[in-house]
């Protein structure tokens, strides 16, 4: 897939093309797959005070080291595995934020055992996208209220790494919160793509 170029971006995205392809073809537009919408969480869980695009340059490895995201393998990975992946120089080498993908699979597979990953997700938008209609991105908030029920449901049912912040970018990546910038060229298609 090639990078669209000439065009208006949101402020935060740099040069880079894959910065760039991951801004235009995925940020703000609505997940709906369980496993990706898990894939995410971890992802995003791992970005805690570093920056996103650290995380997408290591995603490959990420998925290579954690069975492709599938909840079903990584629940079963041992301390074993853990001591394995902090040698591993291609992810994020902390052991908090290792063990905390084996503990988010575990806990996924509770949830998805009465529902699909998706609803408990989306319940926190009633199932829609809020669509924000900001001039620059920095007036785009770090938390809302409903990121903030999001954190605290996601803990109370086992989930680490999820706090308000981490939730709200979250959020954002998976299409509940339209937060391109309206001068943005993906912000008309993510408002036709939305949840309503």
């Amino acid at each position: 897939m090639k990078v669209t170029t000439g065009v208006n971006r949101c402020g935060w995205v740099s040069d880079d093309t894959e910065y760039q392809l991951y801004h235009d073809t995925q940020w703000g537009r609505p997940e709906l797959d369980d496993k990706a919408l898990f894939a995410k969480l971890c992802l995003d869980g791992q970005q805690a005070g570093l920056s996103w695009i650290t995380i997408l340059k290591k995603q490959a490895n990420f998925e290579a080291a954690f069975h492709n995201f599938e909840p079903e393998r990584v629940a079963k990975m041992t301390d074993d595995d853990v001591e394995r992946l902090m040698q591993n120089t291609g992810i994020i080498r902390n052991r908090l934020k290792i063990k905390s993908i084996i503990t988010n699979a575990q806990a996924y597979l509770k949830i998805t055992e009465h529902m699909a990953f998706k609803d408990y997700i989306w319940q926190f938008t009633e199932g829609k996208t809020i669509i924000n209609q900001w001039q620059d991105y920095k007036q785009a908030p770090v938390s809302s209220p409903e990121s903030k029920l999001m954190s605290k449901t996601l803990k109370k049912d086992g989930f680490k790494f999820v706090g308000e912040t981490i939730c709200y970018a979250y959020m954002q990546a998976v299409g509940m919160v339209n937060d391109h910038t309206v001068e943005c060229h993906c912000y008309q298609s993510c408002c036709e793509q939305a949840r309503r």
